[in-house]
């Protein structure tokens, strides 16, 4: 890389940083490309970014975001993954840890709140935003459907009671 190039990355690096709102930061040393290439597929179905940076432009890249905590664990061979859902981008990165001896998750950064492996671990246990909010929905609307059928229920009621009075009232007519 030039210094154009790595101007343009550190750019475009710290700009995806200021839009997100977790990090995660993990050594990789020794990934074949195969593993590396599953690892990033893995992430992207996840909905999160994973670059490797070289440290010195990872830290030039931090300056100015919440994430200044996380320069520290940028030591040795390092990755970047990011998300705005932070509990996708914990989840991806631990259950491919736990399937790959050769990456290790060592920390990470939720906002500027600085993480420590167990921290990433205790987010990748939590629901997706999408399980909590279907959840949430499901509360919501269960409710809803329950007065709406209590509200229909007297109006079918009295429907019935109508209908019964009118037939009874044909049958005496026809009876007379």
């Amino acid at each position: 890389m030039d210094r154009t190039e790595k101007r343009e990355f550190v750019a475009e690096l710290n700009s995806a940083l200021q839009a997100t709102s977790m990090v995660v930061v993990a050594r990789n040393g020794g990934l074949t490309v195969a593993e590396a290439s599953d690892l990033r597929r893995k992430m992207r179905a996840s909905g999160s970014t994973y670059k490797v940076a070289k440290n010195r432009l990872a830290h030039l890249a931090l300056e100015g975001t919440p994430f200044d905590g996380i320069k520290p664990m940028l030591k040795g061979p390092t990755a970047l993954a990011w998300s705005t859902d932070a509990v996708s981008v914990a989840k991806a990165a631990v259950e491919f840890a736990k399937t790959n001896d050769k990456f290790e998750v060592i920390g990470g950064a939720l906002g500027a709140r600085t993480l420590n492996a167990d921290g990433i671990k205790a987010l990748a246990d939590l629901p997706s935003l999408d399980v909590l909010r279907a959840g949430l929905v499901g509360m919501i609307s269960t409710p809803a459907t329950r007065i709406a059928a209590i509200l229909q229920a007297p109006g079918g009621q009295l429907a019935r009671v109508f209908g019964a009075y009118a037939r009874k009232d044909e049958a005496e007519a026809e009876a007379a």
